[in-house]
């Protein structure tokens, strides 16, 4: 390999490192505190944080890595012409043809892992985060309570405190509920609590000897019950409504099997096996679109590469997805869906390069006019 391709191969490798470790920095932090937030409401368990957080990451490594890809090469070409190096390799004889190879010697191992990360360990990814949110939906409300932590259920019409359990076989010590029922808000202390299974799969949460206080909003009503028992459903599962159904089915379809997809012939199953492919395909053609657009002035200043490679690979993911939602919708066919995108953005990498290369040929002089000569 030559001076020129090992110099550029190793420092796009060494701007796509930095760049992808800063984008995975920013996106499990980002990621942590939805997750932790997503805990203290009690919709997740705390103890699957970052179980939750390591599978995410995996499904979002091929964007992030097809980003650091683009980021990458066009920071590298960019330099080159800032610093004026890009005018020593002209006058060695190369022109900016040549960056084709070592930048596809970058893209193409970078592509294919992420047609692995897209094709195999996405799905896998998506299969473990579904089970993770199964097992803590099967758990009952009680289960989500941690003894000294007030924890929301029901969207927020019941919420709970509990003690210790101060007793052997007591699943939790002293409970404090307030329900917010259609007419009346319930203030409820009870000695200790269990959970009972009905034969007919409904489970309630049974207090111990204890207190209700009832009172109407905005009214003088008041109630007042003493109990030795006292029992309430905790789950009830009614219809599901249409962008959660819509959410559950977009959730079972990213997690199954690219093999299964090749067999399915539903339009949601070939939505999703195009964005599955065109990912890798998408940073290919962006690390090449990469080699005209930095070939800039250099006079500019720095920060517009990066507004170059946020807007064009905004358009670019923005259109995959455009093109996913017809296919899934009927108004695209796979292979048009699929090779459209890619092809308009291959023809605007070719077309760039061609103006990049072509010389322009200097304009004719005038010839000066001899006054006075007849």
């Amino acid at each position: 390999m030559s001076l020129f391709k090992r110099s550029v191969v190793a420092e796009i490798m060494s701007h796509g490192g930095v760049v992808f470790s800063t984008l995975i920095v920013v996106w499990l932090s980002v990621l942590l505190v939805r997750l932790l937030g997503d805990a203290a409401s009690g919709d997740i368990g705390a103890d699957v944080v970052f179980g939750l957080a390591a599978f995410s990451s995996i499904t979002a490594l091929p964007i992030i890595l097809a980003v650091s890809l683009f980021i990458a090469v066009l920071t590298t070409v960019t330099r080159n012409f800032r610093e004026s190096e890009m005018v020593v390799w002209f006058a060695s004889g190369l022109s900016l043809r040549d960056w084709v190879w070592p930048v596809l010697r970058c893209a193409v191992p970078v592509a294919v892992a992420i047609a692995a990360l897209t094709l195999f360990a996405s799905p896998w990814a998506y299969r473990q985060i579904s089970e993770y949110h199964q097992r803590f939906q099967q758990r009952s409300d009680l289960s989500r309570i941690s003894a000294g932590q007030f924890i929301e259920t029901n969207g927020g019409e019941r919420v709970f405190f509990a003690n210790d359990p101060t007793r052997p076989g007591e699943e939790l010590g002293r409970v404090i509920a307030r329900v917010i029922g259609p007419e009346w808000l319930s203030v409820i202390t009870a000695s200790s609590a269990r959970v009972e299974n009905e034969p007919d799969g409904d489970r309630f949460l049974v207090l111990g000897a204890g207190r209700r206080y009832d009172i109407k909003p905005g009214k003088p009503d008041f109630r007042l019950f003493d109990f030795q028992k006292y029992g309430f459903r905790l789950e009830s599962k009614g219809a599901l409504s249409v962008d959660e159904a819509r959410g559950i089915a977009e959730r079972q379809v990213k997690a199954r099997p690219s093999l299964q997809l090749l067999s399915d012939s539903t339009l949601n199953a070939r939505g999703q096996l195009m964005w599955r492919v065109s990912v890798p395909l998408a940073a290919l053609n962006l690390a090449l679109l990469a080699i005209p657009l930095g070939s800039v002035n250099p006079r500019l200043g720095r920060p517009g590469d990066l507004v170059i490679a946020g807007l064009v690979g905004l358009l670019y993911m923005n259109l995959m997805n455009l093109s996913r939602g017809w296919i899934e919708a009927g108004a695209l066919s796979f292979g048009v869906g699929l090779w459209l995108v890619h092809a308009a953005f291959f023809v605007l990498m070719l077309y760039l390069m061609w103006r990049k290369l072509k010389v322009k040929a200097p304009k004719p002089s005038r010839p000066a006019s001899v006054a006075g000569v007849h």
